[in-house]
């Protein structure tokens, strides 16, 4: 393999990008205005990004009905924790490390809204009654400090056609989650029984 040289300084990286024009830098505000309000209030997917006290990284989507993330105030919001898998890797890097960086989508539009502040997790019951579903309280709330805001460009969801059906793979061009499972745990289990599984429990524990 031919030996690659990796950029280490910012003079370096900054050598091989233009200077960032004027609106980008401007665009960044530090609360949540009537766009941002608006924006979340929208949204029903976003990812999570955190990073454990030795810099691990990690990234976790989040889902549920539009506007499933409260706005609590111009500088907090509060996102119900749903059952999952029980690993809690975000949850466990808050506890070790509170920043985090947000990304709220709205399906079809190509700008996203960026948030980065800091976290805290409680399981404080009244605000989880808040984002009850279906009778079911959430397990836990993520409660943001909001320290900056801004809007991103269109242009990742742009070249990669996200929203546009006739670009989409056909879903046989890839296995099952089951056969997936099977081949990286290499445990024996049988990849049918397992899909079987994951769906029974997407029914019975979605909320």
């Amino acid at each position: 393999m031919r030996e690659t040289k990796f950029i280490s300084t910012s003079a370096d990286l900054r050598e091989i990008y233009k200077a960032a024009s004027e609106r980008s830098l401007k665009k960044e505000i530090h609360r949540l205005d009537k766009h941002a309000r608006n924006f979340i209030a929208h949204s029903p997917f976003m990812f999570v990004a955190s990073q454990d006290r030795d810099g691990n990284a990690d990234l976790s989507p989040k889902g549920d009905n539009p506007g499933f993330v409260s706005v609590l105030d111009d500088n907090t919001i509060a996102i119900p924790d749903r059952p999952g898998n029980n690993r809690l890797d975000t949850l466990e890097n808050v506890l070790a490390n509170p920043a985090v960086g947000l990304l709220f989508v709205i399906p079809g539009m190509d700008e996203t809204l960026r948030v980065n502040g800091k976290a805290r997790i409680t399981a404080d019951a009244t605000l989880c009654d808040q984002f009850a579903v279906d009778g079911r309280p959430a397990v836990s709330v993520m409660v943001v400090q909001v320290e900056s805001v801004y809007m991103h460009c269109a242009k990742a969801f742009m070249r990669s056609k996200l929203w546009q059906h006739e670009s989409w793979p056909p879903r046989d061009c890839m296995p099952t989650l089951g056969q997936i499972l099977k081949d990286q745990m290499a445990d024996g289990a049988d990849a049918a029984t397992t899909d079987r599984e994951i769906e029974q429990a997407y029914a019975k524990t979605m909320w």
